[in-house]
């Protein structure tokens, strides 16, 4: 890799937002870290950012439910030689207590990618903080974690987590180099309405915002040192705005209505 070039990490960089992202920072002048878990799309989209931008984008394949393979991508970091002490990171991390290991035998379920992120943002936080450098950390929450998530449950909350734990983040890191900027889009034109199986629901079959625009929204407020940004089009932002005053109740009955199974079709 080019040492004049600043190295980014994008996770999910084989489709949608992540891709996105990828491609936008090569575009930005970075060399690039993509993971995903699907090894085929993965190399694809590394080869497409490859031959558009001409960056230099190394895939690691790894799926982030699980520890060992989160551990692989924070390794191929190190081992690309950039700003990544990996040693002094872990040990801060871990006296922070934001490093869990699932139990042997655990399920699947209960090793969620927010597990993978508690080490990984851990230790590239500790890695620039810790040598003085600067270093920008974009986390890809939702405007779902705005709202209670009728027949979305676990996904909002999973969502409100990762609000609540950028936020945190900023905080400890205010007196830092290191800035952290949590992304909000709406519903965005991905593969996720077809992998959580929704063809059937209203938002499923409705109107989405443009991953492109999403991830370039985004960009842009990473690289302005904004805490947060509801990204995507016009009617997104606009219910990012409402989701503040709205109580919940009426929100989940919102919810409700856009992510019922068969709500598309009444």
């Amino acid at each position: 890799m080019n040492e004049n070039r600043e190295l980014a990490v994008v996770t999910g960089a084989s489709s949608g937002i992540g891709f996105e992202l990828a491609r936008q920072l090569a575009d930005r002048g970075y060399d690039l870290i993509v993971n995903s878990a699907d090894e085929e799309r993965l190399h694809a989209a590394a080869a497409e950012i490859r031959d558009r931008t001409g960056a230099v984008v190394q895939p690691v394949q790894a799926d982030l439910r699980h520890y060992e393979d989160a551990e692989r991508l924070v390794a191929a970091v190190a081992a690309s030689g950039r700003p990544v002490a990996r040693r002094g990171a872990q040990r801060r991390c871990r006296r922070r207590r934001c490093v869990p290991r699932h139990r042997p035998g655990g399920r699947v379920r209960d090793r969620r990618p927010e597990r993978a992120l508690h080490g990984a943002s851990g230790q590239a936080a500790a890695a620039a903080d810790g040598r003085g450098r600067r270093g920008r950390m974009l986390i890809t929450s939702s405007i779902a974690s705005t709202m209670p998530g009728s027949f979305q449950a676990v996904y909002n909350a999973s969502k409100s987590f990762l609000q609540s734990f950028s936020q945190a983040l900023q905080n400890e890191l205010k007196d830092s180099p290191v800035t952290v900027t949590a992304l909000m889009p709406g519903p965005t034109d991905t593969d996720f309405f077809r992998r959580a199986d929704m063809g059937d629901t209203k938002v499923g079959q409705g109107e989405k915002d443009d991953p492109a625009q999403v991830a370039e929204q985004g960009l842009d407020a990473l690289f302005a040192g904004k805490d947060k940004v509801v990204a995507g089009s016009l009617k997104t932002k606009a219910q990012g705005l409402a989701n503040k005053v709205l109580p919940d109740s009426l929100k989940a009955e919102g919810h409700r209505r856009m992510a019922e199974p068969g709500s598309g079709d009444q």
